[in-house]
């Protein structure tokens, strides 16, 4: 995790530097904006590998700016920097594309643990999505390089690229919940009522595909999101 590149964006200079200095001391490459548009402008000029943002912050606030980072990197982690503890906040948070939430004060140390984990796992994602191409679901043969499903060995079916891209997402998290906001913004690029209607329709088309094999299911995780369960 050496030499990783955050982006930190506190409009409070004091906690600002020390927060960027002990990330520096744990071997973190870190770049401080002041507030939303200066952390917008650096994060479009630079690259980085986690965005640390606090929420409350003049000229844009931290929701705000995640969205617009998430525009234009869906994959980039986010941590959310906060004085406020209303549920609504946090909820809002992770709807603009958060990967984790700290309430200030907090433990610099659990910062670091959230920060090791988030980068890791993102590292594990990416290499799983990169290097693995052909799956088995049930009965099903999935080869999302070249877009096609078979079942039992009957003719495959052409995907297309969204459902291609929805399916792979589902089987790289089988029997787990897979995300509606991750789903959404890594696919759609963007979370919103629109967007979530269409991703429900390439939901139902898969459904009908997998069909054929009863121990195969998408199930709907009320509010969360979908999991792939293969028995």
């Amino acid at each position: 995790m050496a030499n990783k590149r955050i982006l930190l964006v506190e409009d409070d200079p004091n906690f600002g530097t020390v927060l960027k200095d002990y990330l520096s001391l744990n071997d973190y490459n870190v770049t401080h904006a002041k507030d939303g548009l200066e952390g917008l402008i650096t994060f479009k000029n630079g690259e980085f590998d986690i965005c640390i943002l606090d929420v409350m912050m003049p000229k844009k606030d931290g929701f705000t700016l995640a969205k617009e980072i998430r525009s234009s990197n869906v994959d980039i982690p986010i941590i959310f920097l906060t004085a406020k503890t209303m549920k609504e906040d946090v909820v809002k948070g992770y709807q603009s594309g958060a990967d984790d939430y700290l309430n200030k004060p907090f433990d610099s140390e659990v910062l670091l643990y959230k920060i090791k984990a988030i980068l890791q796992r993102k590292e594990n994602e990416t290499s799983e999505e990169e290097n693995q191409f052909e799956f088995e679901v049930g009965k099903f043969h999935f080869d999302s390089k070249l877009r096609q499903l078979s079942f039992q060995g009957e003719p495959a079916r052409k995907l297309s690229p969204k459902e291609n891209k929805l399916l792979k997402l589902l089987v790289l998290y089988k029997n787990d919940l897979l995300p509606r906001e991750l789903a959404l913004t890594k696919i759609w690029r963007d979370d919103n009522y629109f967007t979530s209607r269409s991703m429900d329709v390439y939901i139902a088309k898969l459904r009908k595909y997998l069909k054929p094999d009863d121990k195969v299911e998408i199930v709907n995780i009320h509010g969360e999101g979908f999991r792939l369960v293969d028995e």
